[in-house]
């Protein structure tokens, strides 16, 4: 059974119930000329009007929002909720003003018979049904209007028991059994009507639910990625918990691991609330940790600019900073000095005017150049090279050895094996010593990439 379905089943329920409650205290009231019983018909009667305000409500404040209602239509409930109380409010008064009249002048004590008993019971045992059943159907969907609804036939309950005592007190010969009652009932009806106003308004006024902020910002923080929460703000619309968070997330993050974040923070504020919208808007920031090289790709990516082989020397009181900048290799050069010029400001804006920044130009690579493999003779040639050029040295086993013709010039990949033991930085020195020998041999290899393994088991 969906959602809806059941809201409107149980609504439905209600107001038959309701109705047929009511008539029977209404005949049986006036029957035997007891305030206090036409009291509790009254207040069935507004429950009824309540119940059918419910129903007509649970069937419009689950609808989708629209492009007039961008939350939904879930306020209704709350609005609803807010007549019923004023309802309440009335009735309140009229019966106090009748028993307050009966009390004062004095009237003859209502017939007592086992008649309005049986009734009153009968009103109990259905008014606790239909309380439970309220209050299971608001619990599960979160209704406002529902759970108002249960607290209303709560009351009744406590309400047909005070009719039960003043009739009891007008039967042992207190003739203002009756009036004292009724103006019991009164009194709960207004209660009721307090609490009511009071949950209602808070909803109304837009009141976060009590820890609902600190069970969100929780949630969103366990995500992993996300540094902090800046501002978390919670409202409630119907059964639906809306949340706008701010959260700080590293700068160096790509887009694409922000939009990861995003969707974790949303999962884990569902499985918080269930049924919940969260906006959330992210904030980079940088880290403690943060390295030169991350502070300088963070500007070069804020400029939309590619660089790459970024080197860092510290001289103690004075950073030296060389960097790689690709641009359009059909740019002129006092435009690409400008651009240049440019990432250099940005970096002394970062790290202070002493800073020394060297800017190496080069033309921008396609991002996919077209290439062909070169005949075998020429692969047999070049992986006969690189095998003359180890033979020397520690690094050995010269295999896979691929060669591919591009606009640009030839690439060279190939693998190769050392000893285990070996530090990287040894086999990076050994394994570019024999790049730069083949390139020297051949000028038209444009670019050598190696993988050094070690040996096989």
């Amino acid at each position: 059974m969906t959602s809806q379905h059941s809201k409107t089943s149980v609504a439905a329920i209600s107001i038959f119930a309701s109705g047929g409650m009511a008539a029977a205290k209404f005949v049986v009231g006036f029957a035997i000329g007891s305030l206090a019983l036409i009291s509790e018909a009254l207040h069935s009667s507004i429950d009824l009007v309540a119940t059918i305000i419910t129903w007509a409500v649970v069937r419009v404040s689950d609808k989708p929002a629209d492009d007039e209602h961008h939350y939904g239509h879930g306020k209704l409930e709350s609005i609803s909720a807010l007549g019923v109380t004023a309802l309440l409010y009335v009735l309140a008064g009229g019966i106090l003003v009748e028993a307050y009249s009966r009390l004062r002048e004095g009237t003859s004590p209502p017939t007592i018979s086992a008649v309005p008993f049986v009734v009153l019971v009968i009103d109990i045992v259905v008014n606790l049904w239909r309380a439970r059943a309220l209050h299971r159907a608001a619990r599960e969907t979160r209704s406002q209007a529902l759970a108002a609804d249960a607290l209303h036939f709560a009351s009744d309950v406590m309400g047909s028991f005070a009719v039960i005592v003043g009739l009891i007190l007008a039967g042992l010969g207190f003739w203002w059994g009756d009036a004292a009652a009724a103006a019991a009932v009164a009194v709960m009806i207004a209660g009721l009507g307090l609490r009511m106003a009071g949950s209602t308004v808070q909803t109304l006024v837009d009141r976060a639910p009590e820890g609902a902020q600190d069970k969100a910002t929780a949630a969103i923080r366990s995500v992993p990625g996300v540094i902090d929460v800046e501002r978390l703000r919670v409202r409630m619309v119907g059964a639906t918990t809306f949340i706008d968070a701010i959260a700080k997330v590293p700068r160096t993050y790509p887009i694409d691991r922000v939009e990861d974040i995003k969707r974790n923070a949303q999962a884990a504020v569902g499985k918080a609330f269930g049924d919940a919208d969260l906006t959330f808007t992210t904030v980079p920031v940088a880290r403690n940790n943060e390295t030169v090289r991350d502070r300088i790709m963070v500007i070069a990516r804020n400029s939309g600019l590619a660089v790459h082989h970024v080197t860092v020397h510290d001289l103690g009181a004075k950073l030296i900073v060389g960097i790689d900048l690709e641009v359009d290799g059909e740019m002129q050069l006092v435009a690409a000095h400008d651009v240049a010029n440019t990432l250099e400001r940005n970096i002394k804006e970062e790290f202070g005017e002493d800073v020394e920044v060297d800017v190496h130009i080069e033309p921008l690579e396609p991002e996919l150049p077209f290439g062909v493999d070169a005949p075998p003779e020429r692969v047999q040639t070049i992986a006969a090279a690189l095998a003359g050029y180890a033979r020397d040295g520690e690094i050995h086993d010269i295999h896979n050895v691929r060669v591919r013709n591009t606009d640009a010039g030839e690439v060279v990949n190939f693998h190769c094996r050392a000893v285990p033991s070996m530090s990287v930085i040894k086999v990076h020195e050994q394994v570019d010593a024999i790049e730069r020998a083949l390139r020297r041999a051949f000028p038209s290899v444009k670019r050598v990439i190696s993988h050094a393994e070690p040996p096989r088991a």
